[in-house]
């Protein structure tokens, strides 16, 4: 495919540049100039501007669209509860500078303006963009000035009915101190006035909206005319809460929400059992530091600082909302209305023919699954026909997430009851899945798994299954790799590839690192898959320099890799030296990226493109051309300091000539033609988005993908 370099245009202020650099003090290696990153923290903030322009793009369906606006959304609540956690953790504890030079305090200054204009715009996307139009479609969102005095009754009545049981206000006072309130819940101040039959005089009160309450209700049909019609919980408490004060006079009420530090720490070298560590830990979880203050935009400046000052959060940490205070919330209207003209076109997964008999079907040859275009029912498949084969002695998984109610899971304990040996590597640290994975794992003990934890002080992050199976005198392996969890529903909504071989130097690799996980092995020679912590990151780094010494040498060089996220300092140095020699590189990376591009004489042979679109970009490529003779492997690992240096990941190759040709074509090539849901990376750190000129046919490479294996 071309990959034709299409006209583009100016998008949204990207992350500012670093700061200066003293001139007087030249660094040793110029390649360690600051100057030449950008910051990970502000790059991965910048990706929610990305992904809120989908919601912005009226040619994605409304609901689509009002899916993306959440995802923006979830998204930023993420980054303060994990990225912006890390850098107060670094202002308070120190911790080396990144690539980039920048402060922990400056980050955190940047963090905030950035994400100042990030709720703003998500808001206007709301109240300007969206709501209208799904109003205009039937699908309405009504707020308190809306209702009609017939939908006021019915509400009341809800309230006093559905909503009124199960709150308890907490006026404040010296016997009720401000209570503690709960990372990301829906709460309510209420400034009072007058005195309550104990003679007590009001002043404030917090109303928490339990979990248990819906935070969107559907208005019946017959009350409001519409099928369609919703009122956020917040609204109906707003209008209600004087009914939880008899006798005083309600002021006002203000909605308001905390975001906590989710990111949970245990030294795994301190503890002797690190699940009962980590439960002891999650028991917390919703209570860390408070990160962020989101309040309603009407609320008074004397009541904001009574919050600031109980949360311990300075100014600049509260963000004044106009509208509800978690829109991701709205999330749930997508799945209540159905109306199949408002989201994308449904497809059908391609499933191969002889699922029923997954042994003859591998051992017939490798089989490169493409998901989601690709179904996952053959994984799925293998596990379950491996649990009931007699010939099967034993199965060994990598579990890093499965979700609720994982087909694999019960597979896994069901061959375990049969008989076989199996030993599932069950990551406890997956972040914001702990506690499933803790429930997951004492399920599968109680049936006979030989459950492991991983390895003391590295996440694992690699997505291995093996099965060993007895084929007449001899044992078979049958192997699968994947670039991305083992989890059937986002393999119906994330890019990746499985691997599925019975290839003896690849099975006989993935039988060596599941002996290293689960015992107290050394280092291990492997003579197919690189590994994380060990050779990896050695090879990746060998790889970009032997394209170096093509370039060097007067031979092509090429390196084309896709990936979620680029932060590694030697890694990034070997791609501006790799440059320097004229090698030709393009990085599709989704998310955060401290390279910087096209900086004379450094990086003006690097391209960095973004991909947002229908699903989401998960896939870790990395090829290499190697004069006429290309490397190239898919990968578990994102090129992160993380995923390289501090967790166990593979990288499998792909052997067979004709499925290596499938792997280039459809994840490298077909999105560096992409000039639809792609955005270059500028030198100055700013995204544009890509637009088709005269001369070039638009090109998807989602759109691609769906019509031609979908299709």
């Amino acid at each position: 495919m071309s990959a034709t370099r299409p006209r583009v245009q100016k998008a949204a202020k990207s992350a500012r540049g670093p700061e200066p650099v003293d001139a007087s003090s030249e660094p040793v290696d110029p390649l360690r100039d600051p100057a030449l990153y950008l910051n990970r923290e502000l790059s991965q903030l910048d990706f929610n501007f990305r992904v809120l322009a989908q919601a912005q793009d009226e040619s994605v369906p409304l609901l689509e669209r009002l899916k993306y606006l959440c995802i923006a959304c979830t998204n930023l609540d993420e980054f303060f509860e994990i990225r912006a956690a890390t850098m107060h953790h670094a202002q308070d504890f120190g911790v080396p500078l990144p690539p980039d030079g920048l402060t922990p305090a400056t980050v955190l200054k940047r963090i905030h303006e950035r994400t100042a204009q990030l709720v703003e715009a998500q808001y206007s996307c709301w109240n300007q963009v969206l709501r209208p139009a799904m109003s205009e479609a039937g699908v309405r969102v009504l707020g308190r000035e809306q209702w009609t005095a017939r939908q006021t009754r019915w509400l009341r009545a809800y309230f006093r009915d559905e909503v009124m049981p199960v709150l308890s206000p907490l006026g404040l006072d010296p016997a009720h101190p401000f209570p503690k309130i709960l990372n990301k819940s829906l709460n309510i101040v209420v400034v009072l006035k007058g005195k309550d039959a104990f003679g007590r005089v009001g002043n404030l009160a917090i109303v928490r909206a339990p979990r248990s309450l819906p935070r969107i209700i559907q208005l019946p049909e017959s009350i409001s005319g519409g099928e369609y019609d919703f009122v956020f919980l917040s609204s109906v408490l707003s209008e209600f809460v004087h009914e939880l004060f008899p006798g005083m006079d309600v002021k006002g009420a203000y909605q308001f929400r905390v975001t906590r530090n989710s990111e949970l720490i245990v030294d795994d070298e301190e503890v002797e059992n690190l699940a009962l560590a980590l439960r002891d830990e999650l028991a917390g979880r919703g209570y860390l530091r408070a990160m962020r203050l989101e309040i309603s935009a009407k609320c008074p400046k004397p009541i904001v600082r009574t919050l600031l000052q109980n949360f311990d959060l300075p100014e600049n940490a509260v963000y004044r909302i106009d509208g509800p205070v978690n829109l991701n919330r709205i999330s749930q209207i997508f799945d209540l209305v159905q109306r199949p003209d408002l989201k994308f076109p449904t497809f059908q997964q391609r499933l191969p023919k002889g699922t029923d008999a997954m042994f003859e079907l591998i051992a017939d040859g490798d089989i490169l699954l493409h998901h989601p275009f690709d179904s996952f029912v053959p994984v799925l498949e293998l596990i379950k026909q491996a649990a009931e084969d007699p010939n099967v002695l034993a199965i060994k998984q990598t579990l890093y997430r499965t979700g609720k109610d994982s087909g694999i899971v019960e597979h896994l304990i069901q061959a375990a009851r049969n008989g076989k040996d199996v030993t599932v590597v069950v990551e406890l640290r997956a972040r914001f899945d702990e506690e499933a994975n803790l429930g997951l794992a004492d399920r599968l003990q109680e049936a006979g798994v030989q459950v492991v934890y991983g390895v003391v002080g590295y996440k694992t992050h690699a997505k291995m299954l093996l099965v060993v199976r007895r084929e007449g005198r001899k044992l078979r392996r049958y192997v699968h790799l994947g670039t991305g969890n083992y989890h059937a529903g986002t393999a119906r909504v994330y890019t990746d590839f499985g691997l599925l071989t019975t290839d003896p130097d690849i099975g006989n690799d993935v039988h060596l690192l599941f002996q290293q996980m689960s015992g107290l092995a050394p280092a291990i020679g492997l003579k197919r898959l690189l590994q994380s912590p060990f050779t990896l990151h050695a090879g990746v780094i060998a790889r970009i320099e032997r394209e170096t010494a093509h370039a060097k040498a007067g031979r092509p060089g090429r390196i084309v890799a896709k990936m979620n996220a680029l932060n590694e300092p030697q890694v990034m140095r070997a791609l501006y030296v790799a440059s320097q020699a004229g090698v030709q590189i393009d990085l599709i990376i989704r998310g955060a990226c401290a390279l910087r591009p096209g900086v004379p004489g450094v990086s003006d042979n690097i391209r960095v493109r973004s991909i947002v679109g229908r699903f989401l970009e998960h896939h870790r490529v990395y090829w290499f051309a190697n004069d006429g003779e290309p490397d190239l492997f898919c990968a578990s690992a994102d090129w992160l300091e993380r995923n390289l240096l501090r967790r166990v990941e593979t990288g499998f190759p792909i052997l067979d000539p004709e499925i290596a040709v499938r792997v280039r074509s459809e994840s490298l090539d077909n999105y560096l033609a992409d000039n639809l849901n792609a955005w270059e990376l500028r030198e100055d750190g700013t995204y544009v988005k890509i637009v088709p000129d005269g001369d070039t046919m638009p090109h998807s490479a989602q759109g691609w993908l769906l019509a031609h294996l979908c299709g």
